[in-house]
Parts: structure tokens; C-alpha cells; sequence
């Protein structure tokens, strides 16, 4: 009776195992919560997801979530096989929350009659939403390394990883420290991330086409060229312009800069969490090459998937402007 009632206990975690190693499935990996900042009313935390220590150091891979700067989780359910995958394939793992300033945009919002108003007054909360989001994204890095030691991290092999708004982020982040800006001064001097991935970002200029005055780290970027939440290529109005993966990928490689770039014809916005799931060769291919190979490659991907409706390419500035919920 015993062991019949032990045999009953046992079999459904020895049935759940069975199917996780026939399906490629894997436990998810331990977790601890720490908060890294306080600002106002947020306190920021970050997830850090590990196996248990073992001999040496291991590169870390932080990721921000995307959501419009406006919502989103950083332990959202759907981003945890890409966590798992990342932690058995011998990373760190640390999922940061950061201030969401696209927030309640209506409320942020002073009554004008002029749409020209309106517009001024979303893009100046935008960008001031990127920069915010960029300094919890260096302040998260900054307790990294502070912690280092005791979670056996390699400080030089930290990526900086991100989705849409965490993909803008972490662009902006590599382009921040490439221009040496005020929020650089957050970080180690000299700090670099090893690498950068970016699942459909962009670059936020009010001064025009950004400018890279020293090379990046290597940046891996996939975006789709019918995306209209975030531009493939670019949207410029007088001073101000919104640079996607397609136009930053063309002054990398004018500028001769290792980078990949791999673009999805007639796909949109769902580039912005697919590749976790269905690319990482991909990924793979430029870590180990390129962010710790240290090969000087320019690589350039496209992809065609057949059998889909031809998408209207090019993103105006009104249908930007339409994605906001004023």
C-alpha cells in the first residue's frame, strides 16, 4: 500500500519530466528579486535569474520589456522560455522594471486647441520618457556590477538586451555611452556593454540624424519592414526624427561597424518578441562570434516568408502619432 501510494505521489513529476525532455522543454531556472532604485513614487526592481554558482564568472544578459513606455512586466510569462534558454546556455539572467513615463498620457497632457501643441507636447514626454528609462536601465547595470563579485558576473561580458520600448532603450543606452552623455557618468569609467540585441528598436533624435563618434558595441537588430508601432527605417520631421533598425544599420555600415542586421519583409511589430523563440541561432551565431569572438563582421539578413500579404512599408508620422491613446 505503501508504495503504491508513494508510486501515485511520484509519477506525476516523473510524467512532467518525461515531457519536458521529449519536447525541449526546461525547468525554469531559480529566482531573486532585488529593488535597485527608488525614485519618487517607484521602486524599481529587477529579477535575477541564475543556475547555482559554479567555478568562474559568467557573462549576464539584462533585458527590458517593451509596452510603449506605458505598461508591461518584466516577469510577463512569455519572456521566461527565452530566460530559461539563455540561463541553461550559461548566462545570468537579470529582468529590470523601469519607469514607464507614456504612463497615463492623457493626464500628462495641458488643454490646447493647436495639434501642433499636442504633438510638441507627446514628443517632449516621449523623450523624456527614453531618457528616464535609459538611466534606470545604466542605475540596474550600476547595481550589476556593484554585485558582481558575489553573483560570479563578468562585469565585461554584460549585453543589454530589450524588446520595442527595451529595445529603444537599450539603443539609446549604446548610443548614450558612445557620445560619452551625462547618464554615462552613472556607470564605471570606460564601461561598454559587450554587446547589444534589440528586438525592433529605434533611435529618438530631436537634433537631427544621430551621429556616432565613437564605434558601438556590436549591435544585433531584427526588425520587420511593415512595423508600425516602431519604424523599420525612419520618420523625420524638421529637427526631430525616429532612426530604425534599417537606417542605424546603414551608417554601421558605412562606418564600417560590426553589427547584424536582420529584417523580415512584410512582418510588423511581432519581430519585437519572435526572434526569442524562433532565432536563436541567430543570436547565438553573434554572441559567440561577434560579442565574445570578437570577429569584425558586418552580416545583413533578409528574410522573405512566403504566402504573406505585401504590407505597407513606409511609417508616417501620423500613423505614429495615431499609436499614442490621446
Amino acid at each position: 500500500m505503501i508504495n503504491k501510494v508513494f508510486i501515485a505521489l511520484l509519477w506525476p513529476v516523473l510524467f512532467s519530466s518525461y515531457v519536458r525532455a521529449q519536447t525541449g522543454e526546461q525547468e525554469p531556472p531559480a529566482k531573486q528579486t532585488f529593488v535597485y532604485a527608488v525614485k519618487g513614487a517607484d521602486t524599481l526592481r529587477l529579477d535575477k535569474y541564475d543556475t547555482p554558482a559554479t567555478a568562474g564568472h559568467k557573462p549576464c544578459f539584462i533585458f527590458m520589456y517593451g509596452g510603449g513606455f506605458a505598461n508591461g512586466r518584466r516577469d510577463d510569462a512569455g519572456f521566461m522560455p527565452f530566460y530559461t534558454r539563455l540561463v541553461n546556455a550559461g548566462y545570468a539572467v537579470v529582468a529590470i522594471d523601469y519607469r514607464l513615463g507614456m504612463r497615463n498620457l492623457k493626464a500628462q497632457l495641458t488643454p490646447v486647441q493647436d495639434q501642433a501643441q499636442v504633438f510638441n507636447q507627446v514628443i517632449d514626454i516621449f523623450e523624456r520618457s527614453v531618457n528616464m528609462a535609459v538611466e534606470d536601465l545604466f542605475d540596474a547595470t550600476a547595481y550589476i556590477i556593484a554585485h558582481a563579485a558575489d553573483w560570479r558576473i563578468d562585469t565585461a561580458g554584460i549585453i543589454a538586451c530589450g524588446s520595442s520600448a527595451g529595445a529603444i532603450t537599450v539603443l539609446h543606452g549604446a548610443y548614450a555611452l558612445c557620445r560619452s552623455d551625462t547618464l554615462s557618468a552613472r556607470l564605471p569609467d570606460r564601461f561598454h556593454y559587450a554587446g547589444i540585441v534589440s528586438f525592433a528598436g529605434a533611435i529618438f533624435s530631436r537634433n537631427g540624424r544621430p551621429e556616432w563618434p565613437a564605434p558601438p558595441s556590436p549591435i544585433l537588430m531584427f526588425h520587420g519592414d511593415t512595423d508600425r508601432d516602431v519604424p523599420y527605417n525612419k520618420i523625420e520631421w524638421l529637427h526631430t526624427g525616429f532612426y530604425g533598425s534599417a537606417a542605424i544599420a546603414e551608417q554601421l555600415k558605412a562606418q564600417k561597424t560590426p553589427h547584424y542586421f536582420y529584417s523580415v519583409e512584410n512582418t510588423g511589430h511581432e519581430i519585437s518578441t519572435s526572434p526569442m523563440t524562433q532565432n536563436w541561432d541567430e543570436i547565438h551565431t553573434f554572441l559567440e562570434k561577434m560579442v565574445f569572438g570578437k570577429e569584425k563582421l558586418i552580416i545583413h539578413t533578409s528574410v522573405s516568408p512566403t504566402g504573406k500579404p505585401e504590407g505597407k512599408k513606409d511609417l508616417t508620422l501620423f500613423d505614429l502619432m495615431g499609436n499614442f491613446k490621446i
